[in-house]
């Protein structure tokens, strides 16, 4: 086997590998030799097969694996011998010339064909001793444990019959039977009894709560509506359709109860034990808000520290996932580029900013994750994989077996498992000093601070939103598993 470099332009690496015919008959003879002890043909008793008969029977098959073996051994010695990281799987392109492959699928004729490789980049680790962060904390104010109480207890409350002849008004709760046609003929999910609707919630299809205002027990009305073009039914959206509704009850929410009887009603024993836990909650999501931003400043300050030339795949790929998404989302929300403020072409630039973002900050910390030798526990995998299976109740089993089945998709979990590590690994070598800030500040958005942008486009602020709530490193696709 002989390998000679032809390319080597930026992080694009070609090699010319040539296998000649002497080392194929080789190779061909020690597969046939192989199926010759193992073969079970009729007429021969087994390990007698004649090497010639098996290549007449097998010869093609046996030499398919060669060639086979042959790249996957090429691709080794290049990446070996020439001390590289991929940032994708060769590609192999054969000769064109059929004879030719002919000729080596016989043994009769050397092979050669070209390995194109798109290597990672080399990344000097940078010294971080001159950053300095400040990280975001808030203390849990008692109005917030106090509107959750609220909330809490709104969506515990009672309602009590407001008597045949009062009128429907916001805040009641209907008790409604109803019936449902699309021209003129009954659907499936049209039909309901003894259903609760509380107006003005927003449960129902836009507009049906309204018409349903100023009724009273016992009444029947007909509701007209048209289900939303984006409705989960597909044979339903963007069509119109009518209701036969029934008031069976008109019911008023009576006073809300903050005490005792409330909290038991959450599994807990005193007022004050659920205030204790509903504040601990509240602490663990400004905890959280507290990270992501703490997080954000240094993948800024990492960006500004790094400049090396990109896989173009890589960055391909990753603008691609996120151009998909902006467009699916502008659909959604019927919308275009001009009801945007900007252009088609300056989105992309935007937005390919921030695809060019990601790949380098993946990349810087694979890096670093790896110089520091930074490990993932099958206990980490595993509590991870557990709580991604618990988001699908009743289905815990199949997504456990999907992902044991699929190391692609493992390689997901592991991921945000090294890259929040390796963030931790690196805000232990900077300097952070915490700042008490208000609930207000925690959670303001990162393009309200920004200064000296007087009328930003709308679709580079949402651009600069996904970057700060998605910063994905992409170091899966490097050195996360």
């Amino acid at each position: 086997m002989n390998v000679t470099e032809t390319l080597s332009q930026g992080l694009k690496r070609e090699f010319q590998v040539v296998l000649n015919a002497t080392d194929l008959k080789a190779r061909l003879d020690d597969g046939l030799q192989g199926l010759q002890g193992k073969a079970r043909i009729n007429g021969f008793r087994p390990g007698k097969v004649p090497v010639a008969h098996l290549r007449r029977l097998y010869g093609r098959s046996v030499m398919a694996d060669v060639l086979q073996n042959a790249v996957n051994e090429a691709n080794q010695k290049i990446v070996t011998d020439n001390g590289l990281k991929l940032a994708f799987e060769p590609q192999i392109r054969f000769p064109e010339n059929k004879d030719e492959i002919e000729a080596a699928m016989e043994a009769k004729g050397d092979l050669a064909f070209t390995v194109a490789l798109e290597v990672l980049p080399k990344i000097e680790i940078a010294d971080l001793s001159d950053v300095s962060l400040t990280k975001p904390v808030a203390e849990v104010p008692d109005s917030d444990v106090d509107a959750a109480l609220e909330r809490m207890a709104s969506q515990n409350r009672s309602f009590a019959s407001k008597g045949e002849k009062a009128k429907a008004a916001k805040g009641d709760r209907l008790m409604i039977s109803f019936v449902g046609t699309l021209e003129g003929k009954k659907f499936d999910g049209g039909t309901g009894e003894g259903i609760p609707l509380d107006l003005g919630a927003g449960q129902f299809i836009p507009g049906f709560e309204d018409q349903l205002e100023g009724a009273k027990t016992g009444e029947k009305r007909t509701v007209k509506v048209t289900f939303p073009e984006n409705y989960a039914a597909a044979e339903l959206a963007g069509k119109p359709a009518e209701f036969e509704v029934t008031v069976d009850d008109v019911q008023a929410p009576e006073p809300v109860k903050i005490d005792d009887e409330l909290a038991k009603a959450f599994g807990m024993e005193t007022l004050d034990a659920l205030k204790a836990a509903i504040r601990e909650q509240i602490g663990r999501d400004f905890g959280a808000q507290s990270r992501r931003k703490i997080k954000k400043s240094l993948l800024d300050a990492l960006d500004g520290k790094y400049t090396f030339e990109l896989p173009p795949t890589l960055v391909e790929q990753e603008f691609g996932s996120v151009w998909s998404q902006v467009e699916a989302d502008m659909k959604e929300a019927k919308k275009s580029f001009a009801d945007e403020g900007t252009t088609e072409d300056e989105a992309r630039a935007e937005y390919r900013k921030i695809a060019e973002r990601r790949v380098r900050l993946g990349l810087v910390l694979a890096e670093i994750g790896e110089q520091a030798k930074v490990q993932i526990s099958d206990e980490e995998v595993t509590q991870a994989l557990v709580e991604r299976a618990r988001q699908f109740p009743g289905q815990e089993k199949q997504v456990w077996e999907f992902y044991q089945k699929n190391p692609q998709a493992l390689a997901e979990i592991r991921a945000p498992i090294f890259e929040e590590k390796v963030v931790d690994h690196l805000l232990g070598q900077v300097k952070v000093e915490d700042q008490s800030v208000s609930r207000e500040a925690l959670y303001a958005d990162d393009d309200a601070e920004e200064a000296g942008e007087a009328k930003p486009k709308k679709t580079a602020k949402k651009a600069k939103k996904a970057d700060a709530k998605s910063d994905e490193a992409k170091s899966d696709e490097a050195k996360a598993d």
